[in-house]
This record gives C-alpha cells, structure tokens and sequence, in this order.
C-alpha cells in the first residue's frame, strides 16, 4: 500500500465536487459547500475537546497548537509542500501562501474551480467548529490567485511564536481521507439519495482507479468511525 497523502485529500473532495455539479448543477455546488462545511467544523470539534480535555482556552493560540495533521514527506518531496508568508501577528494574523498541496493536485486535475471553493470555506469552518466566536477570513485563494489571504481575526500573537503540534493528536491521512469520504457522501446521500443512491460508490470507483482496489479498500473501512468525537 502506498502512503495516503494530501493529494489522496484533495482527490476525494475533487472527485465529490465533479459528480455534484455534474448531476445536480447548482444545487450540487450547495451541496458540496454545506458537505465541506459539516466536515471542517467536524474537525475543528475534534481539536476543541481535546483543548478542554487539556486545560487549555480555545483561543487562536490554542488553535495553533491543536491541528490533526501534518505535512508528509512524500508530498514535500513531489511538490515542495507549502510555502507561505506571514504579513502581521497582532491584532490580526495573517498568512499568504504561494504554494500548497491541495491547490497544486487540484490545478493537476483541471479542478481549480473546486479548489476556490472547498479552501474559500474550510478553514472558516474548522475555526467555527473550534470556537465560534473565532473570526478566520480567507478573502483570498491560490487555486484562482497568486497566493492566498488567511486572517485570524484579533488573534494578537507575537513575533517569534512557535507552535508544537502534540503527537498524539495528530492523524495520518488515511483517517483525513476515511473522513472526507464518509462525511461528504453522508451529506451528499442525504440530500440526493432519492435521486442518486450511488454517488459514494462512484467517488469510490474513481478513488480506486487511480491509486488502486487495496487503498480504497482501506477508505471504505472508515465508515464506521463516528468523526464527531476523538
């Protein structure tokens, strides 16, 4: 098997962002959109329970430090990986980046479109899911720009700061992607499964394809993890 990565990520949304549209035009984007909603705001809970388990206030701080995932190797080594820039700290964070993982497999698919509308919503959700009284704006995206924009809102950081991720709140892409799977074709079944029963197992069929039977295999067996609980 091979290592799942940011770009098997970015497949499985591209691949549910195509078969929306393509059925159901309109109300496929809307679709799509609350999907990319419910599953960022999925994750940004996960991060807030851990936080409380731990003692910690769910500040843009502590949103920092509790992130699920990391950057892999494979991925650094095929496209570079990320490379951003930051602008201020305080009061508002913000970050520009040039290059990322997602935009890069989304522009090698020819689905730029979907990049500017799943990375428009995610990081506002996932901050939501966290504390909703935290403001993150993403007025801006590379998939459609030169770079794009990420604002904390009065997150009043400082120069210099670090943050260390736990290890052991960090998850491998094989759950990132068992993830994005169930939560988007549990969305996208509700609201169409009168009309299209069998969009999952297309977005499976086009998952297996590509990268093999055994690693979409090992997607389906995340059907039964319940995402909203760590």
């Amino acid at each position: 098997m091979k290592e799942f990565t940011e770009m098997h990520h970015a497949f499985i949304v591209a691949s549910y962002y195509k078969r929306l549209i393509q059925e159901f035009g309109d109300r496929g984007l809307q679709a799509f959109i609350h999907a990319t909603h419910i599953y960022a705001q999925q994750r940004g809970s996960r991060m807030a329970q851990r936080a409380i388990r731990d003692g910690k206030s769910l500040t843009f701080n502590t949103y920092r430090e509790y992130g699920e995932w990391e950057s892999t190797h494979t991925t650094r080594e095929e496209m570079g990986g990320f490379d951003s820039k930051i602008i201020s700290v305080s009061p508002d964070y913000e970050e520009h980046i040039m290059r990322c993982p997602w935009a890069y497999k989304f522009k090698m698919m020819g689905m730029k479109d979907c990049g500017t509308v799943y990375c428009t919503y995610l990081d506002t959700a996932i901050a939501r899911g966290f504390n909703p009284y935290l403001t993150f704006d993403v007025p801006q995206s590379v998939n459609n720009k030169e770079y794009c924009i990420q604002i904390m809102r009065d997150a009043n950081l400082k120069d210099g700061m670090s943050f260390k991720k736990n290890k052991e709140n960090i998850k491998g892409f094989n759950y990132h992607c068992g993830h994005v799977y169930k939560t988007f074709g549990s969305i996208s079944n509700s609201i169409f499964g009168k009309e299209n029963k069998t969009l999952s197992a297309e977005v499976l069929d086009d998952f297996s394809k590509e990268y093999g039977g055994n690693m979409a295999s090992i997607l389906e067996s995340f059907s039964n993890i319940d995402f909203n609980i760590i």
